[in-house]
């Protein structure tokens, strides 16, 4: 009965990767479709009925460009996907702010880019991984020890 549970196990957890890939995949397409989207209404002269917020917005924004980006990058994409700093009195400031809290929850981490101490931040995705525990088959030696998560 225990290698049932083990083929269990192991299938859930094969499974659980491949929707978490899937569910990443699917989470940097809707990122793309929103800013997309955003920069069609300002082209087509439409305001937004729903306005982002600016960690939302940032989150979207690093989400669809698939690599690592500095806080000018972003405020020029935000600005392209017709988000409104008008707000703001220094909207640069802000978007610093931001990717500093979101590198502090662990949704981005910071990149050093060189020597100039300019820093780019990097989405990291949704952070759904599994994790196994193996179990030792020898009686007497049960202890468990967990494995380490398997790296995207």
């Amino acid at each position: 009965m225990s290698d049932d549970y083990r083929n269990a196990l192991d299938a859930a957890c094969r499974e659980y990767e491949q929707v978490a890939a899937e569910h990443a995949r699917l989470e940097t397409r809707l990122g793309q479709l929103k800013q997309t989207i955003g920069t069609l209404n300002k082209l087509c002269g439409f305001e937004p009925t729903v306005p982002w917020s600016l960690t939302d917005a940032c989150r979207v924004i690093l989400r669809s460009a698939g690599r690592p980006m500095t806080a000018v990058e972003v405020r020029n994409s935000l600005d392209a996907a017709g988000l409104d700093f008008t707000k703001y009195s220094n909207a640069l400031s802000a978007i610093h702010t931001v990717l500093k809290r979101l590198a502090e929850g662990g949704q981005v981490v910071p990149r050093d880019l060189d020597e100039s101490e300019r820093v780019a931040y990097e989405f990291l995705g949704s952070g759904l991984v599994a994790s196994r525990i193996t179990v030792n088959s020898r009686p007497g030696r049960g202890s468990r020890k967990k494995r380490e998560p398997s790296k995207r």
